[in-house]
């Protein structure tokens, strides 16, 4: 089983239950192709009654039907959530509304005290490489804190003072100690919150792969011009890797080739718009 949680996730622990009485709202991003996997149990645990919006980021590569679906499930649980692709800052208006609608009354109630033009302050917390930093960004509207495509970019205590209407605090990337079952850790090494090094790239291709092919068999059939799939995930593989050229001396397939192959083409979004979890007691249509 796959498991992650290095000395500095422990760190960041601390550091949120040091600083969470200061914050008005915690931001949860998640990741919208896998919404149960990368939903930290822990960072909810912490937040206590603290107002939190789960933001679901990355929608722009998820499946929108179902990522209305899980906007319901959170509306169930008296959380909201909202869509958001930080990249190009759609649905962030709608984060910032939101922040403003939860936090009304006790803005309301500041002011009545002579408190006034009191920044808003957020707490950004979420699992390794869900966008965090690009969710501030897009917020701020210009790069003010570190951006990049691997998990762990974001080390330290950031605070950024964005105008006069809100705070933020970034906090690095945190996992829970231990995942409560298998496909979790699958979950997020699919999209890339669990470092690449520590990953056997055949093994976690062959999962994806047997998900794809019954949830969204034609991603399979049409990205890679497959003229069937095969009930052996590994049978698919070496179709994809032959279709790509992915060939060895002796002319062999090089399955080690195209999984990575078909790990970056899911990550990038080149499979096409997939959510791989759906609330529990949802089924997918087919």
């Amino acid at each position: 089983m796959i498991q992650w949680y290095p000395g500095h996730m422990a760190k960041t622990k601390k550091l949120i239950i040091e600083n969470l009485k200061l914050v008005d709202v915690v931001l949860h991003i998640i990741d919208a192709r896998v919404p149960r996997s990368s939903y930290n149990p822990l960072i909810e645990k912490l937040s206590g009654n603290k107002p939190q919006i789960v933001v679901m980021n990355k929608a722009d590569l998820a499946d929108d039907a179902a990522s209305e679906i899980w906007i319901e499930y959170y509306r169930g649980k008296g959380i909201k959530a909202v869509k958001t692709n930080a990249r190009n800052r759609k649905g962030i208006k709608d984060v910032l509304k939101a922040a403003k609608e939860l936090t009304e009354s006790k803005r309301e109630k500041m002011a009545r005290m002579g408190y006034v033009n009191v920044p808003i302050k957020f707490m950004i917390v979420g699992i390794p490489n869900v966008g965090k930093s690009a969710v501030i960004n897009a917020m701020a509207g210009s790069a003010k804190a570190k951006v990049g495509n691997k998990p762990g970019i974001t080390r330290g205590k950031q605070w950024i003072r964005i105008g006069g209407e809100f705070e933020y605090l970034d906090t690095p990337g945190i996992l829970w100690p231990k995942f409560e079952d298998e496909m979790t850790g699958y979950m997020l090494a699919f999209v890339g919150s669990i470092k690449d090094e520590v990953l056997d790239f055949e093994e976690i291709a062959l999962k994806l792969i047997g998900i794809l092919s019954h949830r969204y068999p034609q991603a399979l059939l049409e990205s890679y011009q497959l003229n069937c799939l095969s009930e052996d995930p590994y049978a698919n593989l070496l179709s994809i890797g032959e279709k790509r050229g992915c060939r060895v001396k002796g002319g062999e397939i090089d399955a080690l080739k195209a999984a990575r192959i078909v790990i970056d083409d899911f990550r990038n979004g080149r499979l096409g718009n997939i959510t791989l979890e759906l609330p529990e007691g949802v089924k997918y249509e087919q």
